[in-house]
């Protein structure tokens, strides 16, 4: 059995951005383009269809293709993480149901929420978790992030990890993340297997000291991230430290200005991609904002401006 100690998984787990075509259609050339570089970039694994990859603007059949392209394509290269968010326990069960049949290593999955008011109770949660739970045999991480905008206790999410099956990993994006995740290791002993910490590692530090043993972060730069939780790890904290300190600019960019579309705009200056535009409604990046992403990055040297030179 993994514990806390010995967990299954471990390390930097990117989010894959999605590609799409200056029209708005996937773009699966480059999307496997992104992928190599990716792993090339020294990642311990992916994550598909999250937040980050606008998933919310992808159809239900994009997904599946997405989904079956990524895996076919990663052939077992790197663990893959596949987000089945869904507010109807029904739909989420089957959509984890058919990413594991697929070759999904585990399920992220956030909890049940809908628009800026439609919430359930803890109870609800609980029992939305369960029976999603039911329908698996892989590790579902839940994602306490602010965008469910449903309140998650340390106490709560020690509590599923105890009694659900499945339950075992939690990517903790809230505000105090550091100490919710020095809670959620207290209250859950051995049942929590991954404490992780996400939000583009804006706080990898922090919660790297707290005890969180991953973290998923953007796309486009884990050749320069993976070094700092493995210092961390070795015991080098100094070290650690330093690495952080050098990148933390490039991760403040992303988290603070270029958001969403940070790694493709990266991957499509180092020529990985052929596109960086979004899906309409939301908006391109500003030119402003890309011209001080590429000069932030520019100074760091990261793989993704050279890889496909």
């Amino acid at each position: 059995m993994a514990t806390y100690q010995n967990p299954r998984y471990r390390g930097i787990f990117p989010v894959v951005p999605t590609t799409f075509t200056e029209s708005g259609e996937l773009d699966l050339p480059s999307q496997k383009r992104a992928v190599d570089f990716m792993i090339d970039s020294g990642v311990d694994g992916l994550c598909i269809l999250a937040n980050f990859s606008e998933q919310f603007v992808l159809s239900d059949d994009e997904r599946e293709i997405l989904t079956r392209t990524i895996l076919e394509h990663v052939a077992g290269r790197v663990p893959v993480i596949v987000t089945t968010t869904h507010f109807s326990t029904q739909v989420c069960a089957a959509r984890s149901r058919r990413a594991q049949e697929q070759g999904a290593a585990m399920l992220m999955i956030m909890p049940p929420y809908h628009g800026a008011t439609i919430r359930v109770s803890e109870e609800q949660v609980a029992g939305f978790f369960q029976r999603v739970s039911d329908a698996v045999d892989i590790p579902i991480m839940i994602q306490d992030a602010p965008v469910a905008g449903t309140p998650l206790s340390a106490a709560a999410l020690a509590r599923m990890a105890r009694e659900i099956e499945h339950v075992a990993y939690f990517k903790i994006e809230t505000a105090g993340a550091a100490s919710k995740l020095r809670d959620l290791i207290a209250l859950g002993g051995e049942a929590v297997e991954g404490p992780w910490d996400g939000e583009e590692a804006i706080t990898l530090l922090p919660d790297l000291d707290a005890g969180a043993t991953g973290s998923m972060t953007g796309g486009g730069f884990a050749d320069g991230l993976r070094p700092i939780i493995e210092a961390h790890r070795a015991g080098r904290r100094d070290e650690a430290y330093r690495l952080y300190e050098r990148w933390l600019p490039l991760i403040n960019y992303e988290n603070r200005q270029g958001g969403i579309l940070t790694a493709k705009a990266l991957m499509k200056a180092g020529g990985v991609i052929a596109c960086d535009a979004p899906r309409h409604p939301w908006p391109a990046m500003r030119a402003e904002v890309r011209q001080g992403l590429l000069e932030t990055a520019s100074r760091l040297d990261p793989l993704v401006l050279r890889w496909a030179r």
